[in-house]
């Protein structure tokens, strides 16, 4: 099966405007999302299997970028969420910026490794100055999608 990023997100998987200040409340925040689409079955086992995956090791990265994520049988069908957060969110990045870009990558248990594919491929593109900056500037969830489906391939 090949999957598109139209397959993994759509325009009601985007926030511009995540409120969470933590990284616990903005995973929260964000599986509201895929659970409200019907990507989440299973809210709590998911949060659940995010929080293990963040306890350890967190998933912030660099320049203001986070990417949770995790696998679980509460996951219909693998999904992305994104939010921007206008204040930060710590995710325990190693230069110490809070997140304003967060992807929250949702997998279902005995899936193939795709959510991996994914979370490389989006981490290569979110190294360019360019991607962010388009990321941080998008005035619309449809500018969201357009700008990931033109950078990001699985």
């Amino acid at each position: 099966m090949n999957l598109t990023i139209d397959d993994i997100t759509s325009e009601a998987l985007v926030t511009l405007d995540l409120d969470s200040t933590d990284r616990w409340a903005a995973i929260d925040e964000l599986a509201d999302l895929l659970q409200a689409d019907g990507r989440v079955t299973d809210k709590d086992a998911f949060v659940r299997a995010v929080r293990q995956r963040e306890e350890t090791g967190g998933t912030g990265m660099e320049m203001g970028i986070a990417i949770p994520h995790g696998k679980s049988a509460g996951v219909a069908k693998p999904s992305v969420a994104f939010g921007r957060s206008p204040t930060g969110v710590d995710f325990g990045a190693g230069d110490d910026t809070p997140a304003d870009l967060v992807f929250l990558i949702a997998a279902p248990e005995g899936e193939s490794d795709l959510h991996i594919t994914l979370l490389s491929r989006l981490a290569r593109k979110l190294v360019h100055d360019e991607f962010r900056d388009a990321l941080r500037s998008a005035a619309t969830p449809a500018d969201v999608i357009h700008i990931i489906r033109e950078e990001v391939t699985l």
